[in-house]
């Protein structure tokens, strides 16, 4: 049996609209990142966080 993973909510939205709002916008987040142009921005984001990290830890 698995354990429901425990929800953070620290504002004063309800919990359930958050998830309706979710639902909504998740076929179209899928698709953006299954596009060239998504890709393309992902592995963008990716080097420059690696970037970021580097540049952390030789301070």
């Amino acid at each position: 049996m698995g354990r429901k993973k425990k929800l953070i909510n620290n504002t004063d939205i309800p919990q359930h609209s958050i998830e309706a709002i979710a639902r909504c916008i998740m076929p179209d987040i899928l698709a953006f990142y299954e596009s060239e142009e998504g890709q393309r921005e992902f592995t963008e984001w990716k080097k420059q966080r690696e970037a970021e990290q580097q540049e952390v830890k030789t301070k």
